[in-house]
């Protein structure tokens, strides 16, 4: 039996992507702090569907980290475990850095040491390339577009880290390519844009989407920042895993790759877009009040997943408006969970928000996600 690590393991993506591997007969070993809230319900929620080995161990603690990767000797590290709020790096920089920097780093060298083999695949984000300042955005209707780029933002745009989340990040990302280079770890990073789907609970790294679905079953308002227009490429859990493993069965084509991970044009909706979905699947309106725009706000930002689709042969097969639906089921049917997450109108970093203050990925929408 095959094993994979996943740090991060008791969060948003890292307890569907335990659900996902262990259903296909991988051994799973989650890695997780259980420090942000929610993190332990879903843990039990792992519990309640299938067998797997439990670390609580923090990414920063390279003896922990050693002795984990040592005694398990995995043959997939997923490294989901991350400092996700903007707004945190910006108060805290050397603990954001001491995770997302040092936490990499020490996860890949314990790979490099104690199992040069395993396929290591890095939840890497597409702040990496900052603004995207050379990216023109126009309005076309109801929505923003990137009229020079109908494919999308390509891993050929310069990188620009514009905060210490960037940065940090950003630094990971490129250490994860290295030690690939250089080692002959077969590493990846996966550039990733707004990914969305259940078991996204409390101030865990919430997707835009999700507090929109939170926010439309509850019956709590939304807050738009501008005009409503701005538009985001989405992509389903679902889709994500199945990038995961198509990664993790081809380790020589990904080897030293960083990949920009997103629904891509087929799935760029605006915000106002997927309210009126979920008014759609709700059969009813959602309350939305407009505030101004503020400095550094991204018009549109979609991922060109081009590159992934010619070298795995992955394309997203859940459209925006299924997984929507998929989201607002899971809601219906965990209304204790939803509400334990606590949607309320707050500040939000690029033209959205219900999230309680900005909680973890900078905001109900981050530049750029």
């Amino acid at each position: 039996m095959k094993r994979v690590l996943i740090t991060g393991g008791a969060g948003f993506i890292g307890c569907n992507a335990a659900r996902f591997f262990g259903e296909r007969n991988w051994r799973v070993t989650v890695l997780d702090t259980l420090s942000r809230d929610g993190s332990d319900r879903n843990l039990d929620w792992l519990r309640d569907r299938l067998a797997f080995d439990f670390a609580r161990v923090d990414v920063r603690e390279r003896a922990a980290v050693d002795r984990v990767v040592a005694e398990t000797r995995p043959d997939a590290v997923l490294h989901l475990a991350a400092q996700v709020a903007v707004t945190t790096s910006v108060a805290d920089p050397r603990a954001d850095f001491s995770v997302n920097a040092l936490g990499t780093f020490n996860m890949l060298d314990a790979v490099r040491r104690f199992c040069p083999d395993a396929v290591f695949v890095f939840a890497s984000t597409n702040k990496v390339y900052g603004k995207v300042a050379g990216a023109r955005a126009e309005l076309h209707g109801e929505r923003w577009t990137l009229p020079d780029r109908p494919h999308g933002i390509g891993e050929g745009e310069p990188l620009d880290f514009l905060s210490p989340y960037g940065c940090s990040k950003g630094a990971a990302d490129q250490y994860v390519t290295d030690f690939a280079r250089i080692y002959g770890i077969p590493a990846t990073s996966f550039r990733q844009s707004c990914i969305y789907g259940p078991r996204q609970l409390g101030i865990e790294d919430q997707g835009w989407v999700a507090w929109f679905a939170i926010a439309g079953v509850l019956g709590r308002g939304i807050t738009l920042f501008g005009d409503g227009r701005q538009v985001r490429d989405v992509l389903h859990v679902d889709d994500l895993l199945r990038a995961y493993e198509a990664a993790i069965l081809a380790p020589d084509a990904v080897a030293g790759q960083a990949f920009n991970v997103g629904g891509g044009p087929g799935n760029a909706v605006s915000l106002r877009e997927v309210i009126a979905m979920l008014e759609t699947r709700l059969s009813r309106r959602i309350p939305v009040r407009v505030a101004d725009w503020r400095p550094g706000d991204q018009r549109a930002y979609v991922s060109d997943v081009e590159k992934l689709r010619r070298v795995l042969g992955w394309a997203p097969e859940i459209g925006a408006a299924d997984g929507v639906s998929r989201l607002v089921q899971w809601v219906l049917e965990d209304r204790a969970a939803a509400d334990r997450a606590g949607v309320a109108p707050a500040h939000a970093d690029g033209g959205a928000s219900t999230a309680a203050d900005q909680a973890a990925i900078g905001g109900a929408l981050p530049a750029g996600a």
